[in-house]
């Protein structure tokens, strides 16, 4: 049975601190807030999502802000997160990310430019103009809606064995072969967002999981029904995905393939605004209806965190130092 998904429906990753980890993304990148919970198998950590105005799919990078150690980017992992902005955008986000005082410079990949950089913890970031996806309709921190990231535009996938890597992507999960330069073969999903996947040729020596590193890359399935036909055709290929999980925002089911990225196939229902509204997204701190009882010490272990507009050249801490 042929299968496709659309593309990615969100990214998972390590960071050391909370409030830089909100500064950053929502702060000088712009993404909106859009839930502030915990991890539901270590309650005593954030579970931080960004989004779009309604954390749409294809939208999502969420982070497990932890004081852990710092992790290594290598092979079995997401390289290099890609993010996609209107066309003619591209100069804002230099003169943002000079503003703030981050970093970057322009690389070349398939004819396109784009913008890398890396968040505090060192994660790595790409900008990318494109003209597929919506627009978000996020503005915040000076951040205008024609120029807001709209999503995902894809992600650079760092794997041990490529072959092995690719075979999924494109017989397992149904992305299509495009375009192939000396060091990337580049594959494109059928959404308009999250959507281009580029590998590495050479394998990779293995990266270290920690802080500044992606934990998990999820593909997206239209709904329940869909959801559950995916775990079966991934087992009939002989991967051996965990039972369907609650994540209550999505269902999830997690299976590690053999150039040894964990993925995640997450249902596009029911959403962040399940439990509160949207035009209050990520203002409370949300827990699922087993942990109710427990709030008071899980708020306790749990360091305050703000959402902020930070100015433009006043002081703010990029990786440890004062920028002024």
């Amino acid at each position: 049975m042929e299968k496709h998904t659309e593309g990615i429906h969100h990214i998972t990753a390590f960071v050391k601190n909370a409030q830089k980890n909100v500064d950053f993304y929502a702060g000088v990148l712009g993404l909106r807030l859009v839930k502030k919970t915990i991890n539901f198998d270590a309650p005593e950590v954030y579970h931080l999502y960004f989004g779009n105005e309604a954390g749409s799919p294809g939208t999502i990078i969420t982070f497990f802000p932890y004081e852990g150690h710092k992790g290594r980017i290598g092979g079995g992992q997401v390289g290099v997160t890609i993010y996609v902005v209107p066309l003619g955008a591209l100069d804002f986000w230099k003169e943002r990310l000079e503003s703030f005082h981050v970093p970057y410079s322009l690389e070349t990949r398939f004819n396109e430019y784009y913008l890398t950089f890396t968040d505090p913890d060192g994660l790595q970031l790409e900008i990318v103009e494109r003209e597929e996806g919506d627009l978000s309709q996020w503005s915040f921190g000076g951040v205008s809606i024609d120029k807001a990231i709209k999503g995902f535009g894809g992600a650079v996938l760092y794997s041990t064995a490529p072959e092995k890597t690719m075979k999924v992507l494109e017989q397992v999960l149904g992305l299509q072969k495009v375009e192939q330069t000396e060091d990337f073969i580049r594959y494109k999903s059928k959404g308009r967002i999250g959507n281009i996947i580029d590998v590495n040729i050479a394998a990779m020596g293995w990266g270290i999981s920690g802080a500044g590193t992606v934990h998990h890359i999820a593909w997206r399935a239209k709904d329940y029904e869909e959801h559950e036909a995916w775990r079966s055709h991934i087992e009939n290929w002989g991967f051996h995905p965990t039972p369907i999980i609650d994540r209550q925002y999505f269902h999830a089911i997690y299976f590690r393939e053999e150039g040894g990225i964990l993925f995640e196939i997450a249902t596009d229902p029911p959403g962040f605004a399940k439990d509160e509204p949207q035009d209050r997204l990520g203002e409370a701190l949300m827990l699922p209806e087993w942990f109710e009882s427990n709030r008071a010490e899980i708020e306790k272990n749990l360091s305050p965190i703000q959402l902020r507009e930070l100015e433009p050249f006043k002081p703010w801490v990029y990786r440890g130092i004062v920028s002024k």
